[in-house]
């Protein structure tokens, strides 16, 4: 942390909160698999909270999918996280409160959201509390998918993008290249790699055919804060256009979320889910809706998958690896609740001991 960072925090904070207001001590905190950096800023003599967030943005704001694949017509003039931050806050989504922005772009000042994720707390919880919390994680990503689709504005950058075929392809390929080819001891015949990208074509031809909506893009229990008997959603500057399907499984089928999210709670969400959008006058087939679910936390394991042992041998951030042993054990469950991909599973125990 420099001494320029600080003193260029401390006029933020002074021109965003008042003159009054100190910056008591900066604190770096842990970051995400992105470039950005956080920290927690302790304020003195402020009207409106004890500490803040500060975003740093490193480089480009964009996701690295987006810039391979050249999603946008042109580049976007403005920070994808402001653009989308000012639309969910017109849905009455809870979004951290932006205070400040400076350098350009380049640190942003937050509300302070607090250090408790969804998934820190529901640790320990009786199932029947672990539904109430998740239930509200539902309703607002229903807030998000529905209202957000009713009122939608091709101002926000959201909608200038969606997942098609090429982007879901483009996911596929990171976990042949860095969940086979790349990681440790890694290899894959031809034969093999033809195999997985037969089914791999065959579910991205299905998930581009299904009705988009609004889209988190990274909807998960780590994503989403948990304070004052309330879910809050952060790190939403990723967002397009996806299936709903696509973050319903984000939020139950993620990491290590199989500790806590059974298939009973899950069937019981998913029922939730269904019913509150049926309420909101968007019913839909069950049966078909879940397997385009299924199929839905297929792609995002097989993404995972990939991309943890990128940031892994690419990026040197290690901390990602103790998630790719559940998320390769969930995969092989939601490979046997899709009969036509059942057949992958004897090809990748050949790669993954946790498939046999």
């Amino acid at each position: 942390m420099t001494e320029l960072l600080q003193e260029q925090i401390s006029e933020e904070i002074r021109r965003a909160l008042g003159p009054a207001v100190r910056l008591a001590a900066l604190t770096p905190l842990a970051g995400d698999a992105s470039s950005r950096r956080y920290y927690r800023a302790r304020l003195e003599n402020s009207p409106r909270a004890d500490s803040s967030i500060v975003m740093e943005l490193a480089g480009s704001a964009l996701p690295l999918s987006s810039e391979e694949l050249a999603i946008f017509k042109e580049p976007p003039t403005e920070l994808p996280f402001i653009n989308v931050h000012r639309f969910l806050s017109t849905l009455g989504v809870r979004v951290p409160a932006l205070f400040g922005i400076a350098a350009g772009g380049k640190l942003l000042l937050l509300e302070d959201l607090g250090d408790r994720a969804l998934w820190d707390a529901v640790q320990a919880l009786p199932s029947d509390e672990i539904f109430a919390w998740y239930r509200k994680a539902v309703d607002q990503l229903l807030l998000l998918q529905v209202e957000g689709m009713r009122r939608r504005d091709d101002r926000c950058v959201a909608f200038q993008q969606r997942f098609d075929f090429r982007l879901y392809q483009w996911e596929f390929e990171h976990f042949i290249e860095y969940g086979l080819e790349k990681r440790p001891g890694g290899k894959v015949s031809d034969a093999d790699k033809s195999r997985l990208r037969e089914s791999f074509d065959a579910i991205a031809r299905r998930l581009e055919g299904l009705e988009p909506c609004l889209s988190h893009r990274d909807y998960h229990s780590w994503n989403l804060m948990a304070l004052d008997g309330e879910v809050a959603v952060i790190d939403f500057q990723d967002a397009l256009l996806a299936p709903p399907q696509y973050d319903l499984a984000s939020l139950l089928n993620d990491r290590e979320t199989d500790r806590i999210i059974d298939a009973g709670l899950e069937a019981r969400l998913i029922d939730y889910y269904l019913e509150r959008r049926e309420a909101l006058g968007l019913a839909a087939d069950r049966a078909e809706f879940f397997d385009d679910y299924i199929l839905s936390a297929l792609q995002r394991d097989f993404k995972v998958v990939g991309r943890f042992y990128y940031l892994d041998v690419v990026k040197g951030k290690p901390g990602y690896k103790k998630y790719i042993s559940p998320t390769l054990k969930r995969l092989k469950r939601n490979l046997e609740r899709a009969p036509r991909y059942r057949k992958l599973i004897p090809l990748l125990e050949a790669h993954f001991e946790e498939l046999r």
